[in-house]
């Protein structure tokens, strides 16, 4: 299995042969390395609805034909949108994609749609992270969320080979919480996103790989543009 980071907390899994998005943000994000005409996927995964995560999702949708995965209310919108085909699901529910699974977890934060031309807030169903299983390996990308002690025990119910968490503070959970949430999904790797996009946001990821090592957990610091290879146990 090969993940490329694309900046923010977008990620791309390659697997048997096809490959999915989570999250696309890529023309807002000033840190990408690449385009959303450049993408070229099976299936995007969306956690929630905010514009750092949806901004490039129907566009990467619509010109690789292929279907949107999330939040039944935001799978809604996202037909609205013009993508033909659309996933909408709900927590604890698993999709088959063909060529992985994706479960929906929970995610501690907020969903929702600014309109800013009539001033208008869309609910846009609750946030989520998901569990992705292919080839058998286990990936979580655990979405936009503060700290909660079910982490625990989606870490002991799922062992989890990589996990991408978020570090940011101020949206998120910082580096601190975030260093708990990581010893309680006790993945095989550990990766920091959701961080130093932009000002607010700007962390110390190489810091907090050192700080996860000191508690015996294996982390990696991962730039826009990084491929990581993932192998079996």
């Amino acid at each position: 299995m090969k993940i490329n980071y694309h900046g923010h907390a977008c990620i791309q899994i390659h697997t048997n042969g096809k490959s999915l998005v989570i999250d696309p943000f890529l023309s807002g994000n000033p840190t990408a390395k690449i385009k959303p005409e450049d993408i070229k996927v099976d299936a995007v995964l969306l956690t929630h609805a905010h514009q750092d995560h949806i901004l490039d999702a129907a566009p990467i949708a619509k010109a690789n034909d292929a279907p949107v995965v999330s939040i039944v209310e935001l799978a809604a919108y996202m037909s609205w949108q013009g993508v033909k085909n659309t996933i909408g699901m709900n927590m604890g529910g698993t999709v088959n994609l063909g060529f992985a699974k994706a479960k929906m977890v929970q995610a501690f934060h907020s969903s929702g749609i600014v309109i800013e031309e009539t001033k208008q807030i869309l609910y846009a169903g609750m946030p989520a992270g998901f569990l992705i299983f292919a080839e058998g390996l286990t990936i979580l990308h655990a979405g936009d969320t503060s700290l909660f002690s079910d982490m625990k025990l989606i870490g002991e119910r799922h062992p989890i080979d990589v996990v991408f968490l978020p570090i940011g503070d101020h949206y998120t959970m910082g580096p601190e919480d975030a260093l708990l949430a990581a010893q309680w999904y006790n993945a095989r790797l550990t990766v920091p996103v959701h961080h130093s996009t932009f000002p607010l946001i700007k962390q110390d990821a190489e810091q907090f790989v050192r700080q996860l090592e000191k508690r015996g957990l294996n982390g990696r610091v991962m730039a826009p543009g990084d491929e990581l290879q993932v192998n079996g146990h």
